[in-house]
């Protein structure tokens, strides 16, 4: 399903199920500690009840799954839920095919509800009374993100500067560490119980970033498939020429914990 919206990319459409195989095999990237950090929170975890937005394929709800958290998922795109189902065979997980905007499950059915690179490609003032609804009076609404940091980083820094080459309205680019920013609509229903900001340094080897890169929103999910292989041939290249056959990238992880006001 394509997504358009002038706020992002100027808005050239995107369409994360183009590149949905390679997004099940390259984006399961966040490190023990990003998920240690959810749990130390209290969220996620046996007897909770979780619904997971923007899901792709999964990854959050999988790698949390063994916590013992009752997990539902969505996401808008058929693709994405297809590759989720796949690889979380033999896990109790609720997908379905559904864009944020038209969520619909039960008032208060949720102890926690989680967003994960996903959070600005809402409509939040349609979005966020839904979560409101459909969170238990204590529930926790958590906001997720990992960026990796092309001004700190050469090499990630060499691989934005190709993806902007082929796509140049692509707003992904230049991420610097800060708090995850909070529309005035949640502001007003909801209260930041806690927000936190880490450096963290990301293994790859050089066919795992460039499979990393090539599903980022700028190249897989926007270009047109001759764009795609001509972008793939020179960052091959490039990687080549800069990048060891192992090496780390530093990224920045940020979380924010909102719950409902009293």
């Amino acid at each position: 399903m394509q997504v358009s919206n002038k706020k992002i990319d100027q808005g050239k459409a995107f369409d994360w199920g183009r590149v949905s195989s390679d997004y099940a095999k390259y984006r399961d990237v966040y490190p023990p500690v990003f998920y240690e950090k959810i749990l130390r929170r209290g969220c996620c975890t046996a007897g909770q009840a979780v619904l997971d937005l923007g899901t792709g394929t999964g990854v959050l709800p999988r790698n949390l799954y063994r916590y013992g958290a009752k997990w539902t998922a969505v996401d808008r795109s058929e693709r994405q839920i297809a590759q989720a189902k796949v690889l979380s065979e033999g896990m109790d997980i609720a997908y379905y095919t559904l864009p944020a905007e038209q969520l619909d499950f039960p008032e208060e059915a949720f102890d926690v509800i989680t967003a994960c690179q996903c959070f600005w490609y809402f409509d939040h003032e349609e979005v966020m009374p839904r979560l409101l609804r459909m969170l238990k009076p204590e529930g926790r609404l958590l906001v997720l993100y990992m960026a990796w940091l092309p001004f700190e980083d050469p090499i990630a820094g060499a691989s934005e500067r190709l993806v902007l080459k082929y796509h140049p309205t692509w707003s992904g680019a230049g991420e610097r560490m800060h708090p995850i920013e909070l529309p005035d609509c949640y502001r007003a229903a909801f209260e930041v119980a806690y927000h936190e900001e880490y450096l963290q340094k990301i293994p790859f080897t050089r066919e795992s970033w460039h499979g990393r890169m090539k599903t980022c929103r700028g190249i897989g999910a926007s270009l047109s498939e001759a764009e795609i292989a001509s972008w793939e041939r020179e960052h091959k290249k490039l990687l080549a020429q800069i990048a060891p056959a192992a090496f780390e990238v530093l990224h920045y992880a940020a979380m924010a914990e909102l719950k409902k006001k009293k």
